[in-house]
């Protein structure tokens, strides 16, 4: 595979110089037209040790304009880092439209190291390769335009380098220090490249592999290719339509007509107070110890709240967390996008706000928006959130495997009790804020948010994720039955980590 970037190519200077001026000035104007159009860029820049990464992403900077420009190295995890999943720490650094990102080695520095420590065996190396063409395509999907470069070198010239570099003292600097401490595992590194490169290497986000022994030739070949790429992706971006879509397309008929998943929750459920009491003081103390016993043992815990307008999250919310110890926990409120989160992929700001190790977070509502009012009210492109099924689940499947506790509930009340308690709202002051005309007029969609709450579940609802729907009608019982599921999940959780090896 790496033959074709052994070719001895190389630039003169001369021919350097002169082409130089020229690629920066269509750089610039590509950058400037890709921040115009709001187009997210990520540069994934890795390669053999010693091929001048950080020379060329220098060069970069000198070209690019640098406000507009992120650069991300990624090299020993931090505390904060390891007590989240191993993805946080690559989504933080996503550009927003309109930027561009630089990533050394991101995702693939990672795989690399731990599959040459034998931290990863087949099975593992196989599932991260998944994951990264999964994330990856997410990202394109997204808008991302990622274009990913391979510098290559020969062993003989990197052995050559590496040499250098160690008898010139004031060299020492250039050199980065995975450069020195892979120089002795050329051709292992080769052999994993080779299929880390060809599995990985897909249409929509393809590897570029870069001749990296001459350095003009390496840094123009890299330059051209990025400015290439960018008056690519904007050539090919669709003119906008004169049409403005005000309202989501009906769903079909047969689709909102149809028995749902909601039609078999028992909504009479109901829990006297008396009982209530009883059962809540219970679960208070049993949270409030696992709360601190899970704090003890790093386990983290994720909790989602969905469900109709009026439904009484927010009640239940305050119900669990008043049982937990106020350190250990955050509720995050999820309303309209703010600017900077609009401007990343809709995932990025859910990652953002996950818990460490040992903590909990609650989401007052969430990424399934992306499936349910961005659908039903035509937010969201059919192709965008038809595709969100999967990445949803690719998403909390990377919860799971870092250990998180994730719960996911969904309150569920009847149309009439909806009504009920709009009108209690609107009839009472403190609580009018509450209600607005959004609220009422999502009444009339009904129908087309049960079929649409239906697809969710039945898609979404995974083995290491799945939903709770809980009755909610009688707000106590609903209380009672979130606090009782909680407990059991993180406390079996908490256990089994403990025993883990």
């Amino acid at each position: 595979m790496f033959e074709a970037a052994e070719l001895g190519r190389c630039l003169s200077k001369s021919d350097y110089r002169e082409a130089e001026p020229e690629l920066r000035a269509r750089l610039l104007d590509a950058q400037r037209r890709a921040r115009a159009a709001g187009v997210p860029v990520l540069l994934l820049i890795t390669g053999v040790a010693g091929a001048g990464k950080g020379e060329l992403v220098n060069r970069l900077h000198e070209w690019l304009d640098s406000r507009n420009l992120r650069t991300h190295v990624f090299w020993d995890e931090t505390d904060e880092e390891k007590q989240r999943p191993r993805w946080w720490r690559y989504w933080r650094a996503m550009p927003a439209a309109g930027e561009i990102g630089i990533l050394f080695g991101g995702w693939y520095a990672k795989l690399m190291d731990d599959a040459r420590h034998a931290r990863l065996d087949e099975d593992g190396i196989e599932g991260e390769l998944a994951r990264i063409r999964q994330v990856e395509q997410m990202l394109v999907d997204g808008g991302t335009l990622l274009v990913k470069f391979w510098l290559h070198l020969p062993g003989r010239e990197q052995a050559r380098r590496v040499e250098a570099r160690r008898r010139d003292p004031k060299s020492h600097w250039r050199m980065a220090p995975e450069t020195a401490r892979e120089a002795n595992h050329y051709d292992a590194f080769i052999d994993l490249a080779t299929r880390v490169v060809r599995e990985t290497d897909t249409g929509e986000a393809p590897w570029y592999l870069i001749e990296a022994t001459d350095r003009p030739f390496r840094d123009l070949t890299v330059g051209q290719t990025l400015q290439r790429a960018i008056e690519t992706r904007l050539s090919a971006r669709r003119e906008p339509t004169d049409v403005t879509v005000s309202h989501a397309p009906a769903l079909p008929a047969a689709e909102s007509a149809r028995t749902t998943i909601l039609d078999r929750v028992d909504t009479d459920l109901a829990l006297p107070k008396p009982e209530y009491k009883r059962h809540k003081q219970t679960l208070n103390a049993r949270l409030n110890r696992l709360g601190w016993e899970g704090f003890e043992a790093r386990h983290p815990v994720v909790a989602v709240f969905e469900g109709w307008d009026a439904a009484g999250k927010g009640g239940t919310i305050r119900r669990l967390t008043e049982a937990l110890d106020a350190r250990l926990y955050t509720v995050v409120p999820i309303a309209q996008p703010s600017d900077e989160e609009a401007a990343h992929h809709y995932l990025w700001r859910f990652w953002r706000q996950l818990p460490r190790d040992g903590y909990w977070t609650l989401f007052d509502r969430s990424w399934y928006g992306r499936v349910l009012v961005e659908r039903v009210e035509g937010l969201t492109p059919e192709p965008d959130w038809a595709r969100a099924y999967h990445e949803i689940n690719t998403f909390e499947e990377q919860l799971a495997e870092h250990g998180v506790t994730l719960l996911k509930f969904w309150l569920h009340i009847t149309p009439d009790e909806q009504l009920q308690r709009f009108e209690a709202r609107a009839e009472t002051p403190h609580k009018q804020h509450k209600i607005t005309a959004e609220d009422w007029r999502n009444r009339e969609k009904w129908s087309d948010y049960e079929a649409a709450i239906n697809e969710m579940v039945v898609r979404t609802s995974t083995e290491f994720a799945p939903w709770h729907i809980i009755p909610a009608n009688d707000k106590r019982h609903a209380r009672i039955e979130v606090m009782r599921i909680a407990a059991e999940a993180v406390a079996r959780d908490v256990k089994s980590k403990r025993q883990s090896p």
